[in-house]
């Protein structure tokens, strides 16, 4: 055996050992990996459901928003309805009653009047009238009276 199957021997044998201390961290390498593999893929499993659930959730969300907009457009058609109804008894009843009132409210008034100048005339032809203001001019006991205390 000669020096240089010697050196051969020896950079063998590193070899060998190098490979032995590189091997135990890929074989960790390599479970590293696999177990990253089957978190994938359990995650892909989990997330597909979960997905499908929210896409159905997101269809129903929309199914009933589009039973709110009919409610909201129901409701403003009644509105407006009620609105439009409400101007129609306000044309057709509104303004004859307040016709009406008017005429009943002049008829008051000019049967009052009427009443009381038949009143007047027949007291005036008995006793002479005197306005409240000539009265109070006349007499003394309408003149007033202060006091100290």
């Amino acid at each position: 055996m000669g020096v240089g199957e010697i050196a051969g021997l020896i950079a063998a044998i590193a070899f060998a050992v190098l490979a032995g201390f590189l091997i135990y961290p890929l074989i960790r390498l390599g479970r590293l990996l696999d177990q990253i593999s089957d978190t994938v893929k359990q995650a892909g499993d989990h997330v597909m459901p979960t997905i499908d659930e929210t896409t159905t959730t997101v269809k129903q969300v929309n199914d009933t928003l589009a039973d709110v907009n009919k409610i909201s457009s129901a409701a403003s058609t009644t509105v407006n309805n009620v609105g439009a109804l409400t101007d129609l008894y306000t044309s057709m009843l509104g303004k004859p009653i307040i016709k009406v009132a008017a005429a009943f409210y002049a008829a008051k008034t000019t049967a009052t009047s009427f009443m009381s100048r038949k009143k007047h005339s027949k007291s005036s032809a008995t006793q002479p009238t005197f306005a409240t203001s000539d009265l109070a001019a006349d007499t003394p006991a309408a003149a007033t009276h202060v006091t100290e205390e």
